[in-house]
């Protein structure tokens, strides 16, 4: 393992086209499209959002393997397999995930939504019959987020910060089973809701489409090209024309999202601005101490970013499904873990480019590296 050589080759921002090198506006742009589009075509947004199978819905599915696939052919399985061997990066991010994460989005959304915003949620609304408040239903929304760790998204955050893929997916997959077994108890738990109903189903089939399926297909095109065409033609060719159908389907899946939930967003901006601060606070938190974590664990950079991002990033599909089927489609809750999308992905970025221009205090293993492009090659000794 070396160190990094030069603070700044991970930012490689001088060889970024142009697509990538404003990546965050072409973000912006398309969360703006998709709440234009929600807003006054909503009969489009409406119909696409019908298409769905135990609340995952169908062009999201698509969407997303579109940006899995990508990512998941392009990693050495080798790599999973060492990852396996050295658990110190997974068992972080289960720390993190589980016996710290959820306890500190209750305390930031009590605070904040509970305390300092209070006066101005005082209003009411009716849910299976009884009257709750705005703070305490926002409130709820955020603890969802806080229990349902991201098991697809963090693939695309670790792609775009030079990580170690392999290692990634062996903690996607750890967290995957261990939200499988603690997301119905935590839940109840922290919402004091004994008749909390857990979207096992909306669970399980998420994972299996964002990650299993993207995974199997990634494992076996990568085995036949690699033994009909050759490793040289899979680098040189394939990953060529492969390489910006990720980031667009990043983009495409956020013009879904915003223009299912634009009415929501845009007949409720103080309030989305309220539950924003809690949220944007805990995912900087989480973050920040994850970093540091694996800095003082000794995790070389290629290890630290996925287990700080994945801590800080939420699976916010389980999360809106589950407020919906707890408190209702147009509850605070669900309105609570839509915000969260609203914020999530502009935040990772941030945190992706802050990640990238402190690679350096980090060790440095290029073997570990999947994404070893002349991007980043110029980083290690």
């Amino acid at each position: 393992m070396t160190r990094a050589r030069n603070p700044q080759a991970v930012q490689a921002g001088g060889t970024l086209n142009a697509f990538e090198k404003y990546l965050t506006l072409w973000v912006a742009l398309c969360i703006g499209a998709g709440i234009l589009l929600g807003r006054f075509f909503p009969g489009v947004a409406q119909t696409l959002d019908a298409w769905s199978v135990y609340n995952v819905s169908i062009p999201i599915a698509v969407c997303l393997f579109f940006m899995m696939y990508p990512i998941m052919v392009k990693i050495d399985f080798s790599q999973a397999a060492q990852a396996a061997k050295a658990p110190k990066p997974v068992l972080l991010t289960l720390v993190v995930n589980w016996l710290i994460k959820p306890f500190t989005m209750v305390a930031f959304a009590q605070f904040f939504l509970g305390w300092l915003f209070a006066p101005l949620l005082q209003a009411t609304e009716l849910i299976r019959g009884s009257e709750v408040t705005l703070a305490n239903s926002y409130i709820a929304g955020c603890i969802l987020l806080g229990i349902a760790p991201c098991t697809a998204m963090v693939l695309m955050w670790g792609y775009l910060s030079y990580s170690n893929q392999g290692h990634t997916l062996v903690m996607v997959a750890v967290n995957s089973l261990a939200m499988l077994f603690l997301y119905a108890p935590l839940g109840k738990w922290l919402l004091s809701a004994n008749n909390l109903t857990v979207p096992w189903q909306t669970i399980v089939l998420s994972v299996l489409i964002y990650v299993g399926l993207p995974l199997a297909a990634g494992i076996y095109s990568r085995h036949w090209i690699f033994k009909h065409k050759g490793e040289a033609w899979f680098k040189r060719r394939f990953l060529h024309y492969l390489s910006p159908v990720a980031i667009a389907a990043l983009l495409l899946t956020l013009v879904l999202l915003f223009a299912f939930k634009g009415e929501l967003i845009v007949n409720n901006p103080l309030h989305i601005l309220l539950i924003a601060v809690p949220l944007f606070i805990q995912t900087n938190f989480i973050f920040g101490i994850s970093y540091v974590a694996a800095q003082k664990l000794g995790l070389t950079y290629e290890d630290a970013a996925p287990a700080a991002l994945i801590g800080a990033s939420n699976h916010f599909e389980v999360a809106i499904a589950t407020a919906v089927m707890l408190f209702g489609l147009n509850s605070g809750a669900a309105l609570a873990t839509v915000v969260g999308v609203l914020i999530e992905v502009p935040v990772m970025l941030m945190l992706v480019e802050f990640c990238k221009k402190t690679a350096f205090w980090f060790p440095r293993d290029p073997q570990k590296a999947t994404l070893l492009d002349p991007r980043c090659l110029s980083a290690y000794d």
